[in-house]
C-alpha cells in the first residue's frame, strides 16, 4: 500500500481588518486546517470564511484553541487552574462548531495553539484539561497531539480519539520537544530544507534533532505554520516533494480511518 500522510496548517489567525498569512493559497495545498477560535486570533467572520473555503477545497477542519492573548498571539504562557483551562478550551470549541455549522461542515479535531500546545506537551494537568474539554463537547473529535508527549498520554488515558502530530517547519531538541522560538533557528523557512525534512519524516519515520539525534517517531499528521511569510513556499515544496515520491495526501479523518500512518 502506498504511503499516505495528512498535512495540516494553522489558519484563520487574523482579526477584524487584520489579515495574517495567505489562507486562501494554503487551503489549495494542505488537507487539514486548524482554525483559530477567537482568543489568540480569529473572529466569527474569519472562522466562518475559513470553514467555507475548507469545505470547497475538501479540507478537514479542526479547532485551534489558545490562551486569551490577542496581544501576544497566544505565545505567552498563562497560568490558571486546570478546570479554568478546560472551560476556556470548551468555550472555543463551541465557538468554532457554531461557525462551522454555518458553512455546513463538521469540526473533526482539536489542536492547541502556541504556548498552550507547548505547556500541554509537558504538563499533565494541562494536557488532560484539553482532553476533558474534547470529551464533554464532542467525544468524536481527534486530539491532535504532539507525538510522545503528555497530550498523547492524556488522550489514551481519557479515551479520547488520538491523532499524533509532528512539525515540518520547527526544529526539535534532543528530548523530542520543540525548540523554543527564542532561538533564531527554531523555524525552518527554507523550502528545500523543509521538503527534505518532510521526505525523511514520512519515508523513514524519523525526526532529526537540532544536534543530529535521530528520533524514530510515530505521527499521523505533519504541521506547517500558516502565519509565517515563508509558509506558502514551504507548504508547496513539501507537498510537491511528497506527491512526487508517491505519497498520498489525505484529510485527517481519512488518515485515521485508514489506521494512521504507521500502525
Amino acid at each position: 500500500m502506498a504511503k499516505r500522510i495528512n498535512i495540516n496548517a494553522d489558519l484563520g489567525e487574523g482579526y477584524g481588518h487584520y489579515a495574517i498569512g495567505n489562507d486562501d493559497a494554503i487551503l489549495d495545498i494542505v488537507k487539514s486546517v486548524n482554525v483559530a477560535c477567537g482568543f489568540h486570533g480569529g473572529d466569527a467572520s474569519i472562522m466562518r470564511e475559513v470553514c467555507l473555503k475548507a469545505k470547497a477545497n475538501g479540507v478537514s477542519v479542526g479547532a485551534h484553541p489558545g490562551f486569551n492573548d490577542l496581544w501576544g498571539f497566544g505565545r505567552r504562557q498563562i497560568r490558571m487552574s486546570a478546570d479554568d483551562l478546560e472551560y476556556l478550551v470548551a468555550y472555543q470549541l463551541g465557538a468554532l462548531a457554531g461557525m462551522a455549522a454555518y458553512a455546513g461542515v463538521k469540526v473533526t479535531h482539536v489542536k492547541p495553539h502556541g504556548a498552550l500546545n507547548n505547556m500541554c506537551a509537558v504538563e499533565r494537568d494541562y494536557a488532560r484539561a484539553v482532553a476533558r474539554a474534547i470529551k464533554v463537547v464532542d467525544p468524536s473529535l481527534y486530539y491532535l497531539a504532539l507525538s510522545g508527549t503528555e497530550m498523547e498520554r492524556a488522550a489514551v488515558d481519557l479515551g479520547v480519539p488520538l491523532a499524533r502530530e509532528a512539525f515540518i517547519d520547527r526544529l526539535y531538541e534532543d528530548d523530542g520537544n520543540l525548540r523554543a522560538r527564542a532561538h533564531a533557528d527554531a523555524m525552518i523557512r527554507d523550502p528545500a530544507v523543509a521538503a527534505a525534512r518532510a521526505m525523511r519524516m514520512v519515508l523513514e519515520g524519523e525526526i532529526v534533532s537540532v544536534n543530529g539525534r535521530r528520533m524514530p517517531t510515530r505521527f499521523d499528521s505533519l504541521c506547517l505554520h500558516g502565519d509565517e511569510p515563508s509558509a506558502l513556499a514551504v507548504a508547496a515544496a513539501c507537498c510537491d516533494a511528497l506527491r512526487a515520491a508517491g505519497v498520498e495526501l489525505v484529510t485527517l479523518p481519512e488518515m485515521m480511518q485508514a489506521g494512521g500512518a504507521q500502525e
